[in-house]
């Protein structure tokens, strides 16, 4: 279940739910920026013809199972003195999905963000441009972080077949009673191999060209050759168990490196993955 999230404005918290297919902004909270009895300024919002009438609105874009025929009859009574709504009756009466309320220790009114900033606006003007602000910040850093989850994905992914890689590696062409250091030898060969292949340089050559940076080449990949890595990794694993040399799968590899980054960069779902 996703969690609620926070953004601070001015001083204040102000809470956001996720709701079906958008976020919800507390008004309890928007409302607390005035004054404590959060209940009472969201009540005298709701009052307001201007009000009814944005909420109404909304949901006939929105809400097909609005009710038309009771929202005419909240439309007609506001600003009367007589007219009293609360955010349970209006949802109750008219089947209204842009305003929830909730109750309990963490409960409060929440709205659909559209709702939500034309309350912040009637707080106040210069209050509703800082939750946009936040509100903005909050979107960036959830699709910044959204893309770094992908990326480490494909990371990942790239990890399991390098692992597949080695085991190939380790049943076919290390042999019986050799030093732990031996095997490492031929190990730093096949990734220097693929290296080559697909950045033209091995890993030595790599760091002593860059010096200032920490970590390989594989740890400064861009996404597109992650995913022509971890291919190259397991095609690699098939050319050993061919007994091919190392000399022919560089050919080879380097065939399959050069075809897949044409496509991949030209890829239009890869520039939407990115």
């Amino acid at each position: 279940m996703t969690k609620n999230k926070k953004i601070q404005v001015q001083g204040t918290v102000i809470t956001i739910a996720p709701g079906q297919f958008e976020d919800y902004i507390s008004l309890t909270d928007i409302a607390r920026y005035k004054d404590a009895a959060t209940d009472d300024i969201i009540k005298n919002w709701l009052r307001n013809r201007n009000t009814i009438e944005l909420l109404g609105f909304w949901e006939t874009i929105y809400n097909p199972n609005f009710k038309p025929v009771e929202f005419d009859g909240f439309r007609k009574q506001a600003g009367l003195n007589s007219f009293i709504m609360t955010p349970k009756k209006w949802i109750e009466t008219t089947n209204a999905i842009g305003i929830n309320s909730k109750s309990g220790r963490y409960g409060g009114t929440f709205a659909h963000k559209d709702i939500a900033l034309e309350f912040a606006s009637w707080i106040s003007i210069e209050f509703k441009l800082y939750v946009i602000k936040e509100f903005q910040r909050l979107k960036e850093e959830e699709e910044e972080n959204q893309g770094k989850l992908k990326w480490n994905l494909q990371r990942t992914i790239s990890k399991i077949n390098h692992r597949i890689h080695t085991d190939a590696i380790r049943e076919n062409l290390i042999p019986k009673e050799i030093t732990r250091l031996q095997a490492n030898l031929v190990y730093a060969n096949e990734t220097d191999l693929l290296n080559v292949a697909l950045f033209g340089i091995t890993a030595k050559e790599w760091r002593d060209a860059n010096p200032a940076k920490p970590g390989n080449a594989r740890d400064h990949a861009s996404l597109e050759q992650l995913v022509v890595l971890s291919n190259m990794e397991a095609i690699n694993a098939l050319l050993i168990e061919q007994g091919l040399s190392q000399g022919e799968r560089l050919v080879q590899l380097n065939k399959v490196a050069i075809a897949q980054m044409k496509s991949l960069v030209e890829s239009s779902a890869m520039k939407k993955l990115k």
